[in-house]
């Protein structure tokens, strides 16, 4: 039989004791008691010792048991307080009533009759008040303690001793005579030259066992994909831009050609900042367009558009607000961009729901680009992403005509909707003077995220969750 040095030490001590505590085995061996637990769980699994747990309670008394120990439980002090019958008006007035009533009836010591309490003729000691009587003594082991634990007035503190007893077999083989050399696992250069290794007490080792798991240090699976999401889009011939957090309601909603009473502006899907943020020049374009829709064919949203409003501060609820203020800078072409950020909305959260989230913003301006090309360079992004089947609906958006939604087929799930695509409407671009078509996107990065690593909640991807991180692929690209 094949033992551990610790084993062997466990039994040589064990062997002149017969039956001891963990802690004493302890100071011995020169360790702690887990770890004698430990070596002694080991040698139990070969029959070797057998380990007793023991779980002693001690019970104490709260500042209020204490109290109560003294003058009485409420109900004995109210109890005796009744000189044969009372008005439940009037016992109602003790200071102890409201506690003492209940736990009268419980124990039968009054009746209620028609408003009138009345005072059995025995009120024997209750349980509670045994156990107290008894806590408040000293006593180790008070037996039932009825309700003083949920009453708040025993706490119950447990000391868990573990018991280690040799076993016959474990006899035996002490009998018989163990080696206590510590068991050599790695060989050095000079035991194998000089041979001394012959002398040495080998440890065995077992192929059947598999070996400790290395976990190696590796980037979040979320940010992986985030960065994988990134180099695609560079190799696909982007280039990256970022913004604020917090933007203008005039970039996040008016120059994109949203109505000012649109509902998506409103409290419960927006975050509102008690700040203000100065207007770009040219801001009056904007006005003009939403008023009557400018220098163009458009007709605009009609009525007074408030320049206060479009002043507020929110926190971005798109990335398309980054998107337009590249092309305000950018009007001319060729523009092919990006922007990988996060985006804020006042969402409830649940499984598929999260408040805050990041979204994949792409822009592209150039001579004669059309909406197959947009379609093209979404399909090739998901086929690069691992989805083989793509397909697209008709959608609507305030800022995009033609608008569709890209779909990808997921087993098990069926067709799931990714974001959000269409070609800049005039109303957005002639304002920054930009003539060209404006193919642009936005992609919910999460949800492909969780598609991706086969969640079923978004919430995962944000958690502190070492054991998954340790267990989830590291992906690559093909």
């Amino acid at each position: 039989m094949e033992l551990t040095v610790n084993e062997k030490r466990l039994l040589a001590v064990l062997g002149e004791h017969g039956s001891t505590e963990a802690s004493i085995l302890a100071d011995e061996l020169s360790t702690d008691a887990a770890a004698v637990v430990q070596w002694a769980h080991l040698a139990a699994g070969r029959g070797l010792v057998q380990v007793n747990r023991e779980v002693l309670e001690e019970y104490q008394l709260t500042e209020e048991g204490e109290s109560y120990a003294r003058d009485g439980l409420p109900e004995r002090q109210v109890v005796e307080s009744i000189d044969g019958e009372i008005p439940m008006g009037e016992l109602s007035r003790h200071p102890l009533a409201k506690v003492a009533i209940g736990w009268m009836r419980k124990n039968n010591w009054i009746t209620i009759d028609r408003g009138i309490a009345k005072k059995a003729e025995a009120t024997p000691e209750s349980p509670e008040e045994l156990a107290l009587r008894k806590i408040a003594a000293g006593g180790a082991d008070p037996g039932d303690c009825g309700e003083l634990k949920s009453r708040g007035l025993v706490t119950v503190h447990e000391e868990v001793r573990w018991i280690i007893e040799i076993t016959p077999e474990g006899k035996k083989l002490l009998e018989a005579g163990i080696d206590l050399r510590p068991a050599v696992g790695t060989l050095s250069r000079e035991q194998i030259l000089s041979g001394s290794w012959r002398d040495e007490a080998l440890r065995r080792y077992s192929l059947a066992t598999p070996p400790r798991r290395i976990y190696p240090g590796k980037p979040h699976p979320y940010r992986q994909i985030l960065d994988e999401v990134r180099n695609l889009l560079l190799e696909m011939g982007f280039s990256e831009f970022s913004g604020n957090i917090v933007q203008s309601v005039f970039w996040n909603f008016d120059a994109l050609f949203q109505p000012q009473d649109h509902p998506a502006r409103e409290m419960q899907d927006t975050f509102y900042l008690d700040l203000t943020s100065p207007l770009p020049d040219g801001w009056e374009k904007i006005r003009d367009m939403h008023e009557h829709g400018g220098g163009t064919s458009s007709t605009g949203w009609g009525g007074a558009w408030d320049k206060t409003k479009a002043e507020g501060s929110v926190l971005r609820t798109h990335s398309t607000a980054l998107s337009i203020q590249y092309l305000a800078a950018h009007p001319e072409p060729p523009v092919k961009a990006f922007s990988l950020s996060r985006v804020y909305r006042r969402e409830s959260i649940d499984p598929t729901h999260l408040a805050e989230f990041e979204q994949l913003e792409g822009i592209v301006m150039d001579e004669g680009v059309t909406f197959s090309h947009l379609l093209g360079f979404l399909k090739e992004f998901y086929h690069r992403m691992g989805f083989s089947d793509v397909r697209f609906r008709p959608a609507y958006f305030p800022y995009t005509e033609p608008s569709v939604e890209p779909e990808v087929w997921v087993d098990g799930l069926g067709w799931v909707e990714l974001g959000g695509a269409g070609i800049f409407r005039e109303e957005v671009t002639a304002p920054f003077g930009i003539s060209y078509p404006v193919l642009a996107w936005g992609l919910g990065i999460s949800r492909v995220a969780m598609l991706r690593l086969g969640l079923k909640d978004l919430r995962q991807l944000y958690k502190s969750d070492i054991d998954w991180i340790r267990n989830t692929p590291s992906y690559r690209r093909i």
